[in-house]
């Protein structure tokens, strides 16, 4: 938004019916000033996007920044399952601050010429065009409520970087929901000729985190600018820019990351700046010593032939991987030395794998588990290809046993977090049919000495995919639609004349798929795994293969009940701080304290107590749940499902042990359990236990 929308058009026919070819040929050349381009191609797709850290929406997952070709700036979020939806549009916003401003960043500003000028007109764009954007990590504050109970308030950054040097630092609450969720918009002027590229700058030293924005130019400088977070406590930035990079060498920076270290001399944690310039790799040390920030850059050279295309890092070590269109991966491996650092390169060929393929981009998965490359056909005798097919090809940086390791000494303690560490383990258990020794054996000493219900979750993890491996796999393709018309079976039609053996077998085979199609969507295997064994003449002698799949399946029930039992000692826990003597809460209190004590075997000191104060508290009061078609009682029998006297079925929430009596409901990500939705009536606690992940999978729930 430039202005009115009638002055815009009668502005736009001016410029391009101008007799002088410098204003007429810019409007018509510009896709900024002119996105329709009549005889010009229509500008659809992408030029950029950038990730949020997890747990920025409403189901605890990232939020996508999007920057269209017609340059507009959107926020989408995955709110229900394979459904993206915008939240909102952020270059309106931003416009009608502007339009509301009359176009000054600050009220001290000199008003400028009219829309008329064409370098009004030109300036008016130049200040709304993103170039690029890129989100901060979150930062956590404590908000007083009016009872004076303090409670955390997530909150997260983005940065947007406009064509003429300024910066738009939006801040919004957690989760993000839509405008509403949007609590500042401030502009940085920059000061940087021709900007290309930014990213953000987080340091942590002595427990206090400081942040500033990387902005760096096509004409070759790469500075850090103070970013003022006074609205968030315990964050600090610099007094004044540091210039990283001042020389106008005209080697454009294409992209820029930052990656926290440890410094091994200094004893001290350290910031390490890489950006791709041309075709080398500019790096910055910063180091916070009682001297003061000191800086260390140098360039890599004879990396590459080509200037690279695409750079990207991993996080955990420090790697990073830079790639030029000839197919030619780059890893930079920084090596401390006493003064600064340096790095050892290995070339990556890509066509040892994939044939003569050109690259287009990179990037590393979260855990550094996989390389994702997008590429195309290369040259053929001499020849380009006629057409372009894009693919993302995935190549494997780490071992099986090094995904194992980081697994066990993890410290984040959440699968869904380390997915691609998980699915490296995941294929060599369907690829092997076993779980190696060593790993069994290491994650039981874990679970013996931390027994952390995250260990006890990779340990069902383990046995699921290898009670996957063992199975048949199906005759057909399970997605392909069947043709067959289905046949009904009527016991009573004397028309029919199917024996009973004949029904027996139909019911058989029908188990038989029906449970295959579960596995393969992850949901709860212990329902469905006593269906999908092999059928077997002789009970008595039942095949090895069988009596492994029934080990294996006993194995799976038992963790699942142990991870059960934990999340109920969980709820109960809850149930008991939060409720006083004989309140009634839409919890089944009474049914889960019986179902726990209901096995002999199960002898938890810490459970019996719990349980003995919460009974103390009810006051023999029992609150049962009642059937809202039949209005019985819905006894607490089965932590998956409730049943009345009418045969009324239930699913139970996972999260809270609640029957489900309603048409809409929520699921995990790998179809592993449900959840109820939150309603008005519930409290604060409740609500609280409604937003965890999966207790079998840590999936997130839709």
């Amino acid at each position: 938004q430039v202005g009115p929308k009638k002055e815009v058009a009668e502005c736009k026919e001016k410029f391009a019916s101008s007799v002088d070819p410098t204003v007429s040929q810019t409007f018509m050349l510009d896709r900024v000033f002119n996105p329709e381009g009549k005889s010009l191609p229509p500008m659809r797709g992408f030029k950029y996007s950038s990730w949020s850290p997890l747990g920025c929406d409403a189901n605890g997952r990232c939020l996508l920044a999007a920057l269209t070709m017609d340059n507009r700036l959107t926020i989408h979020a995955n709110l229900n399952r394979l459904q993206w939806v915008q939240l909102v549009d952020l270059t309106e916003i931003y416009g009608e601050r502007l339009y509301e401003a009359s176009y000054k960043l600050s009220k001290a500003d000199t008003p400028r010429g009219e829309l008329g000028d064409f370098s009004e007109f030109q300036r008016r764009h130049s200040m709304q065009t993103p170039v690029r954007m890129e989100w901060s990590g979150i930062c956590t504050t404590q908000q007083v409520k009016h009872n004076n109970e303090c409670r955390d308030v997530g909150s997260v950054l983005l940065a947007v970087l406009f064509e003429n040097s300024n910066i738009a630092v939006w801040q919004f609450q957690l989760p993000f929901l839509g405008k509403e969720s949007i609590t500042s918009c401030n502009t940085i002027e920059s000061g940087i000729n021709s900007p290309s590229v930014l990213s953000w700058w987080e340091y942590e030293h002595n427990n206090r985190k400081m942040s500033g924005l990387i902005v760096g130019s096509a004409f070759g400088p790469v500075k850090i600018l103070p970013v003022n977070l006074k609205a968030v406590k315990g964050y600090f930035t610099l007094r004044q820019p540091v210039v990283l990079w001042q020389e106008m060498d005209q080697l454009p920076v294409h992209s820029i990351k930052c990656i926290p270290l440890y410094h091994p001399y200094q004893k001290c944690s350290c910031s390490l700046v890489v950006a791709a310039r041309g075709a080398y790799v500019f790096w910055c040390l910063l180091l916070i010593s009682k001297a003061g920030l000191n800086v260390h850059n140098s360039h890599v050279t004879g990396l590459h032939s080509l200037p690279i295309v695409s750079m990207t890092a991993d996080k955990q070590n420090g790697t990073v991987y830079t790639c030029s269109s000839d197919g030619k991966v780059r890893q930079l491996i920084p090596i401390f030395t006493d003064v600064a650092l340096k790095f050892e390169h290995q070339l990556i060929k890509l066509s040892e794998v994939f044939g003569s393929v050109r690259t287009h981009g990179i990037a590393v998965s979260p855990c550094g588990a996989y390389l994702a490359v997008i590429t195309t056909e290369g040259m053929t005798n001499g020849l380009h290809p006629v057409n372009k097919n894009y693919q993302v090809q995935f190549v494997t940086l780490k071992t099986f046993e090094e995904a194992a390791a980081q697994l066990l000494e993890s410290s984040v303690q959440n699968l869904f977090r380390q997915v691609d560490l998980t699915d490296l383990v995941r294929w060599k258990i369907l690829k092997d049919k076993h779980i190696p020794q060593f790993l069994q054996e290491a994650l039981d000493k874990k679970i013996e000495s931390c027994g952390s219900t995250y260990f006890w979750r990779f340990k069902l993890f383990l046995l699921r995919i290898l009670y996957q491996s063992m199975q048949k796999a199906p005759s057909e393709v399970m997605w392909r639609p069947s043709h067959e018309d289905a046949k009904i079976l009527i016991s009573d039609s004397p028309g029919l004349g199917s024996t009973e053996d004949d029904q027996e077998e139909g019911t058989s085979k029908q188990a038989s798929k029906q449970s295959l199609c579960d596995t393969g969507k992850g949901m709860d295997i212990d329902d469905t795994a006593e269906d999908s064994l092999p059928q077997s003449s002789d009970i008595g002698g039942r095949e090895p293969m069988e009596e492994k799949l029934l080990e294996v399946q006993a194995q799976i029930e038992a963790v699942e009940m142990h991870l059960t039992r934990e999340h109920m000692k969980r709820v109960l826990g809850e149930v008991y701080l939060h409720t006083w003597i004989t309140e009634n809460t839409s919890i089944p209190t009474r049914g889960v304290c019986d179902f726990l004590m209901s096995n002999d075997g199960y002898d938890d000191r810490t459970a019996r107590v719990l349980i003995g104060h919460i009974l103390k508290k009810m006051n023999k009061q029992t609150f049962p749940e009642h059937c809202s078609l039949c209005k019985e009682i819905l006894p607490f029998t089965d932590r998956k499902q409730a049943v009345c006297s009418n045969g009324h079925i239930w699913l139970r929430c996972f999260l809270t042990y609640q029957s489900c009596q309603s048409l809409v409901y929520r699921r995990c990500l790998l179809h592993d359990s449900i959840a109820r939705h939150p309603t008005p009536e519930d409290p604060e606690w409740i609500k609280r236990l409604l937003q965890g992940p999966c207790t079998f999978c840590d999936s997130p729930v839709f």
